[in-house]
């Protein structure tokens, strides 16, 4: 039987990246930057500062560690898995002291998935999927499936994309009943 495939970043897709990013450069520097103020920008073009910084804070474990759940990810995601394949698709090559924090995170915030469905990975253009959800448009750029951009603080402005911007809409996009019964008509046996 195939099954249709979803590969999902975890970066600002299911964890609030920015969010710890921000919180660890405001405390250092006694800044009051919020995700408002990113809107429409990387962190870098927010503060040139930040640039400096962004190693160090990824080096320490705990940081992604720390990370907040984006969101009704965790609901939807268990929905999606009865009907789906599930992959999570991240970026680590560019800081590899994230691969074992980022696979503590996964393993502890979404345990009902399979991990050996968790893919570290540099370019994302290797993935073999159907769908690719990711804040970064990029990614989507050389992805050979659909990609779906996923609204983050710094996309805002993108255009050009199939874009969804919360979990809910990600739930009523793949698993309303048109795109059930559509899938249930694509699965061979």
């Amino acid at each position: 039987m195939l099954v249709k495939r979803i590969a999902i970043d975890m970066d600002e897709v299911l964890s609030h990246f920015s969010d710890g990013c921000l919180e660890l450069f405001n405390k250092e520097f006694n800044e009051r930057y919020t995700i408002e103020d990113l809107q429409g920008k990387k962190l870098a073009e927010l503060d040139s500062r930040f640039a400096e910084k962004v190693e160090h804070y990824l080096a320490n474990d705990s940081f992604f560690l720390e990370l907040k759940v984006i969101k009704d990810s965790q609901e939807v995601l268990q929905k999606l898995r009865a009907h789906y394949e599930i992959y999570i698709v991240t970026a680590a090559m560019e800081f590899p002291a994230s691969l074992a924090p980022k696979y503590q995170w996964l393993k502890q915030h979404f345990s009902f998935l399979n991990e050996k469905h968790f893919v570290f990975c540099g370019d994302k253009s290797i993935i073999q999927a159907d769908y690719l959800i990711d804040d970064t448009p990029s990614n989507l750029d050389t992805f050979s499936g659909q990609g779906i951009l996923f609204t983050a603080p710094h996309n805002r402005d993108v255009t050009g994309y199939r874009r969804l911007n919360n979990w809910q809409e990600v739930e009523a996009y793949f698993l309303s009943p048109k795109a059930v019964t559509n899938l249930s008509c694509s699965i061979h046996i």
